[in-house]
């Protein structure tokens, strides 16, 4: 006899675009799937056609690259970076729940509580960034402007963006997929605009006479976009691919996720080092405004424009980050609905937000920081859920990503084992000068003979790749026999299988 549905598991209807959406960890009924996967492309296009993107140039460049090498780091760090994503997408389709219920299959029921913990944290932090950057570049275009741009400027932006994102996340899917193909055709539109009005700052002489780095700072930049990019978005993948229906392709699964999230990127971080190799100026400014230095080379006509295009595609994340974040919450085992969790996560991402636009004495550094300490594990658990995925050849078993007494267990111990050993020994190959409480970082550089904190490879971020792998390699190791005994209780009767489930 199969097991009572919770209320957990239990489906509940999307309902229409205006309404509330009521699923929250269940596993979407099957008249819920729907769509394509060309779908995919317009929340993830939309969600990283922001113009933070261009800063990124300046970040690549300020490796040491040259301009080709620059070029090299973008591709290998963009599209690799969103592959994982697109791998991540797939395991959404094959068991139509959010990534970190799917993720339960990899850690066990109740072991899974410490990658969600992990998940809800990296994605209110990504929130908090994304409205700290839309609130200061308020309130540089509006200083320009002649408007204010004070204070008063970033409490009122800062309202209006952690507003629009609470609300746009409490109502759920349906409403996301709209905001989102929107935002993506109003910010598609002006950031061309914004490329051409700008093009004439480029300078290709000073942008081809930057000087070649080596190995490690080619790595180096190229794990800053993994990082920056699509790994952050791998916990939470699979919460948009959960909808379609079990029996779509799975290549169009992996690729439309991967071909919309990089196609903006890739463009703006091209138009990005352009930019930061023409006018070391520009380069400079940004460290402490990303996208407020991008306005000071605007007519004063386009500012107001261009404030949209920077406020729509930073909103494009944060709906997508609180929305999923609340699904990560709610992975802990914290029971309220869906929509009161989006509720407490924008309360804290407006606390975090305040704390960074008033109390800190810079953006850039409190970012990296973030980006390289949350990468590690992130990483680490990435490389878990993409290895247990593979090993399986059945799409996963609904009632027991629910049930602790199912096949998946309550606790996978090698799995919570490989997240520390991948953390642990990530952050001692990682530095962090960006902020002194993490000055602790890189103390496995000297012991590696890596030169150490000061070395060539000090900002290779190779603890991040180190980590990545520790988690796929050792899961591929270590579970294939697990996996297998899990999949083999589908032939078996149900009493049995039952019986014979981990405790």
């Amino acid at each position: 006899m199969a097991t009572p549905l919770s209320a957990e598991t239990a489906p509940a209807k999307t309902g229409a675009a205006a309404s509330v959406e009521a699923n929250g960890l269940n596993v979407i009924a099957e008249s819920e799937r729907h769509g394509t996967p060309r779908s995919l492309f317009w929340p993830w296009f939309a969600a990283n056609i922001s113009v933070l993107a261009i800063p990124y140039g300046a970040y690549v460049l300020g490796f040491g690259l040259s301009f080709w090498q620059a070029l090299l780091a973008m591709v290998l760090g963009t599209i690799l970076s969103f592959l994982l994503c697109g791998f991540v997408s797939l395991a959404g389709k094959r068991g139509s729940a959010p990534t970190m219920v799917l993720s339960r299959a990899s850690f066990g029921v109740d072991g899974n509580r410490v990658p969600a913990f992990l998940s809800w944290l990296l994605l209110v932090g990504w929130e908090t960034v994304l409205v700290v950057l839309a609130t200061l570049a308020s309130a540089t275009v509006f200083d320009r402007l002649g408007w204010g741009g004070g204070n008063e400027t970033k409490v009122i932006a800062l309202i209006v963006v952690a507003g629009i994102t609470v609300v746009t996340g409490v109502f759920g899917f349906q409403i996301i997929m709209k905001v989102q193909t929107w935002i993506t055709l109003a910010t598609g539109v002006l950031t061309v605009v914004y490329i051409a009005l700008s093009f004439d700052e480029i300078s290709w002489d000073a942008v081809t006479a930057h000087k070649s780095g080596g190995l490690p700072e080619v790595i180096g930049a190229v794990v800053l976009l993994v990082t920056a990019l699509g790994l952050g978005w791998t916990n939470a993948a699979a919460d948009y691919s959960r909808y379609l229906p079990r029996g779509v392709s799975g290549k169009g699964v992996v690729f439309w996720p991967t071909f919309g999230a990089s196609l903006g990127p890739l463009v703006l971080i091209f138009f990005g080092i352009l930019l930061a190799g023409s006018d070391e100026k520009i380069s400079a400014a940004v460290q402490s405004d990303p996208i407020g230095a991008l306005t000071t080379i605007l007519p004063t006509w386009f500012l107001v424009p261009f404030a949209l295009v920077a406020i729509l595609g930073l909103i494009g994340g944060t709906v997508l980050d609180i929305y999923s974040s609340g699904l990560s919450m709610l992975s802990m085992g914290i029971k309220v609905p869906r929509y009161v969790a989006a509720l407490i996560d924008g309360v804290v991402m407006t606390v975090g937000a305040v704390a960074v636009v008033f109390f800190a004495d810079d953006f850039v550094g409190p970012f990296q920081g973030f980006l390289i300490t949350g990468g590690v594990p992130l990483a680490a658990w990435c490389g878990i859920f993409l290895a247990d995925m593979m090993l399986r050849r059945r799409d996963y078993h609904d009632e027991d990503l629910y049930d602790a007494r199912g096949r998946y267990g309550s606790v996978r111990w090698s799995a919570l084992a490989l997240l520390a050993l991948g953390t642990a020994v990530g952050w001692g190959l990682v530095t962090n000068t960006f902020a002194d409480w993490l000055e602790w970082q890189g103390y496995l550089l000297d012991p590696f003979n890596l030169g150490g904190k000061e070395g060539t490879w000090a900002y290779a971020g190779l603890g991040v790749l180190v980590s990545l792998a520790i988690g796929f390699i050792g899961t591929a190791l270590l579970t294939r026999g697990e996996v297998a005994r899990q999949e083999a209780l589908d032939d078996a009767p149900t009493d049995t299988a039952r019986a014979e489930a981990p405790a």
